[in-house]
């Protein structure tokens, strides 16, 4: 809605300050902040009135993940509705919302919040760790990628961008893979299923994927304004994409929502985000870099969560191949804590490695 105020510029020239990108950028991050410190204690003592603990896994699966996790057990969940709340709040204030690229981010993002919490409501219902069963839940979020896809290719803005596949570290004009339907369809709803799932997986521990969604945030956000601006999408060599900027202000918007809910997530944890946030996470991010021609890039700036991904299914494979497990325990971060690391150093280690991964994406920016 500030947005708008430059409309009247002309009687008072500072509004001329919300036509910046970056000015709107840094109040949504700031202003989410701020309501994220103020409103966070409320939420906490709400959800734990209302007895909405974290269900934990039964000691009958793993004895000393159990054992190790004993403390969390009655932990707030479904604090992934501040993350979302927040990052609707962020939009509606400072962004542009007759821009097609700020709803095509958010309403799916959305979405995926509303099916975790269902997941969510129905775990802390069912007093177990397990809530929709897993054909529901990929149902559910196969039917958003879809409706994202058909968006995308409906419309003449973003049909010629949606078709072209652009490969890391090559130029646009050396090597951009022009696609059609038969290929976008399927393959924008594995990327959006892919990356919300895990995210999904890799939040297990405290503070681990809200702090690992941050540099994935930042760097979609750097792509969303070098592929806005006519000189810099030239000289980067990247699609040049109008309306793109708006992107920016939902990418600060949610990795302020995420670093607001990481405060409250921290070791040891006050509240978790549930599948309410991670699910809408792992979506959001899915959908910034399908909007920016990034999809691939995502399996690098992302490569905590194709880790955590990719050890479920060698522990799964291998284990129906075999009958033997590769890992102690899978997701991989479980893997570390079982073989001694504290929680706190799986976090850290798998922050730092985030921003590696972050930085290598950025590095693709120049090395073209």
């Amino acid at each position: 809605m500030l947005y708008y105020l430059k409309e009247f510029s002309d009687l008072f020239g500072p509004f001329r300050v919300f036509e910046s990108v970056t000015f709107r950028a840094m109040g949504a991050a700031i202003s989410i902040l701020l309501i994220s410190f103020l409103l966070g204690p409320f939420l906490i003592r709400f959800l734990t009135r209302l007895k909405l603990g974290q269900p934990l896994r039964g000691k009958e699966e793993v004895h000393k993940l159990a054992d190790l996790h004993e403390s969390k057990k009655g932990t707030p969940t479904m604090g992934g509705v501040m993350i979302l709340v927040n990052l609707f709040l962020a939009c509606l204030m400072w962004g542009d919302i007759g821009n097609q690229y700020l709803w095509v981010a958010l309403v799916p993002t959305l979405l995926l919040g509303g099916l975790g919490f269902i997941d969510d409501y129905a775990k802390i219902r069912q007093k177990k760790s397990d809530g929709l069963n897993s054909r529901q839940k990929l149902i559910g979020q196969m039917v958003i990628g879809l409706g994202v896809a058909i968006y995308l290719l409906q419309h003449p803005e973003t049909q010629a961008s949606a078709t072209k596949l652009q490969i890391p570290f090559l130029k646009e004009d050396m090597f951009v893979v022009e696609t059609g339907w038969y290929f976008v369809v399927p393959f924008f709803v594995l990327i959006i299923v892919g990356s919300s799932n895990a995210v999904n997986l890799t939040d297990g521990l405290d503070g681990l994927a809200a702090g690992c969604v941050i540099p994935v945030v930042g760097v979609l956000a750097v792509f969303a304004y070098t592929s806005s601006r006519t000189d810099a999408s030239e000289y980067l060599l990247l699609t040049y994409l109008p309306g793109a900027e708006e992107l920016v202000i939902f990418c600060a918007a949610l990795g302020a929502s995420a670093l607001g809910f990481l405060w409250y997530n921290c070791h040891p944890a006050r509240m978790f985000m549930g599948d309410t946030g991670s699910l809408a996470l792992g979506g959001a991010i899915a959908v910034v870099s399908i909007c920016v021609n990034q999809e691939l890039l995502l399996v690098i700036i992302g490569g905590v969560f194709v880790m955590e991904a990719v050890s479920v299914i060698m522990q799964v494979g291998c284990y129906k191949i075999t009958g033997k497990r590769i890992f102690a325990m899978s997701p991989i971060h479980h893997h570390f804590e079982l073989k001694g690391w504290r929680e706190t150093t799986v976090v850290t280690r798998f922050w730092i490695l985030g921003i590696i991964f972050a930085l290598m994406g950025l590095a693709s920016l120049k090395l073209r």
